[in-house]
């Protein structure tokens, strides 16, 4: 099966602006930014969407929150505000079948 475009960007097989990666999560900036500060996290264990989170992801989970809060405060948006966005699935607009959030 072929690895889609966040599974090769988490492998460092793609080109990708990473601005933070660990043991747990992976994040980029968004090739094509909705705001001034839009930085993609991504669980390092690929997990489709969030229907597909199982309890010993939690781990995986607990990073990418506290990831997306540190890397507001580092791109100096924690006080004015941001968003953290996930789509779940075809009709809730994900197009990539990989759990990822958008921070904005």
């Amino acid at each position: 099966m072929e690895k889609n475009i966040f599974e090769k960007i988490r492998d460092e097989e793609a080109q990708s602006s990473i601005v933070y990666k660990d043991e747990y999560v992976t994040a980029f900036l968004d090739i094509d930014p909705s705001a001034p500060v839009h930085i993609l996290l991504i669980p390092n264990k690929k997990i489709e969407s969030l229907n597909d989170i199982k309890e010993e992801d939690s781990i995986y989970l607990s990073k990418l929150l506290l990831t997306a809060k540190n890397l507001a405060k580092k791109h100096n948006i924690s006080e004015s505000g941001y968003r953290l966005i996930t789509n779940c699935n075809k009709d809730g607009g994900q197009e990539i079948p990989y759990l990822h959030f958008h921070l904005v």
